[in-house]
């Protein structure tokens, strides 16, 4: 049975959005920045590429070998039985040889090394014997040594041909790819030492509550501390930004207007921690109708449910749920795809993998449910179980979390053995190849 894909009334009469309807609002309302720049590629890594990149040589630039062993002519040598070929010369990487090779003639060559005019083909090292060679006396260009080998050679093995990897003039990726390690690795291979880049998307970060102390801070009685912002400044961090935290805002409606005012003028986008639910000192969502607007506010979610979305000005406003883990998924699921519209690229959907629990779940039908919990490769399959009571208030739910295990909407309560699916959460812990901590 699929899940309801139609806004839902609740019980106040604020429409409720499905969760995919929600994330297809967002992607209408996200456009990605103009302004573009250039970084050298030491400094590119996550950012976006604002042009396409073209190969500016040949990669390899040279025909090569493969393997160590020795450069020869194949012409007459794919047959079986021995064969003696003279050596008369060294290529090695950095240092090539520089005169041909002729028939009967070989030349020792290195992984990596330039294939000298007149090779074709590497004879493995393995599959050759060195021997001396009493003609090399008549000719003073042959050095003594000569190598035997009985096996075929044939035109091409072991060897990389020129272009192999990339053309000159091919395209190594199209504007909006978001840069990886590797990306780079292929552009310092081709020699391309800078690019057009999108520029970092501003993002301001800010919480609002009475209750919330910085932590260090003496708690005052109804006090608790305030893990939000540097919940939502560390994952931010994975993205290409740049991060104004602007503290914690008190339960004031003035403090709160001006403060989401400062934002807006100087971000792309602004993530609030709290106050848009529905209690008496919840302002959040009233300030933002009165100074900007709103798009949405509740998703058919659990955690997260009172999401408001909207625009202050030309910047994108997010007011998460105050429960943090409530604005961790809510981050991860709504804001994290958002900055990667802005910043120019396409955010790809959540990697969902079919899993099996090994727990039994509580759960009712209405809204989709993600629930912290720990997978791993068992028999052949992905296993994954619950990490324990999931109150949104409860951040021992991450202790050692490394996926979200989906529920849907539709779905009643879940029982050992039954099939789910799992998305990794960020970071290396999320393979789901490894053991479980």
């Amino acid at each position: 049975m699929s899940e309801q894909q139609l806004p839902m009334p609740d019980r106040m009469g604020t429409e409720t959005l499905d969760v995919d309807l929600a994330i297809e609002k967002l992607g209408a309302l996200a456009q990605p920045v103009a302004e573009c720049e250039e970084v050298e590629l030491g400094a590119a890594l996550g950012r976006v590429a604002a042009e396409d990149v073209a190969a500016p040589i040949d990669l390899p630039p040279f025909d090569a070998s493969a393997m160590d062993g020795y450069a020869v002519r194949s012409a007459g040598l794919d047959r079986e039985g021995a064969k003696r070929l003279r050596i008369v010369g060294r290529s090695a990487a950095g240092h090539p040889f520089h005169d041909s090779v002729g028939a009967g003639e070989a030349v020792r060559i290195f992984t990596g090394a330039v294939l000298p005019t007149g090779a074709d083909a590497v004879l493995l090292q393995e599959d050759a014997r060195v021997v001396q060679d009493v003609r090399a006396a008549q000719d003073a260009r042959v050095a003594r040594d000569a190598v035997e080998t009985s096996v075929p050679i044939r035109a091409d093995q072991h060897v990389r041909r020129r272009g192999h990897d990339v053309r000159q003039g091919a395209t190594l990726f199209e504007k909006g790819k978001r840069l990886g390690a590797f990306d780079l690795a292929w552009m310092a291979a081709c020699g391309i030492r800078s690019l057009q880049v999108r520029r970092r998307i501003r993002v301001a970060v800010l919480s609002t509550g009475d209750e919330l102390a910085a932590p260090g801070e003496e708690l005052a009685p109804g006090q608790i501390y305030d893990s939000n912002r540097l919940a939502l400044k560390s994952l931010l961090q994975q993205k290409a930004v740049r991060v104004e935290d602007l503290g914690c805002i008190a339960d004031d409606p003035a403090e709160i207007r001006k403060a989401l005012r400062d934002a807006a003028a100087q971000a792309d986008l602004i993530a609030c921690s709290g106050g848009v639910s529905v209690g008496d000192a919840d302002y959040v969502k009233a300030v933002v109708e009165e100074i900007g607007s709103l798009d949405f506010w509740r998703v058919a979610l659990k955690p997260g449910k009172p999401l408001a979305v909207g625009r202050i000005g030309r910047a994108l406003f997010f007011g998460l749920p105050g429960n943090p883990v409530s604005t961790i998924v809510t981050y991860l699921l709504f804001v994290a795809p958002t900055v990667d519209r802005l910043s120019g690229t396409s955010p790809s959907p959540p990697l969902a993998l079919p899993a099996v629990l090994l727990d039994a779940v509580r759960h009712s039908k209405g809204r989709r449910e993600y629930m912290r919990g720990i997978m791993r490769a068992e028999g052949g399959k992905i296993v994954v179980r619950i990490t324990g009571d999931q109150g949104s208030n409860r951040l021992a739910t991450f202790a050692n979390a490394n996926c979200l295990v989906v529920v849907a909407s539709d779905v009643g309560d879940l029982f050992p053995g039954d099939a789910t699916q799992v998305i990794p959460l960020p970071g290396i812990a999320s393979h789901p190849m490894l053991a479980a901590p």
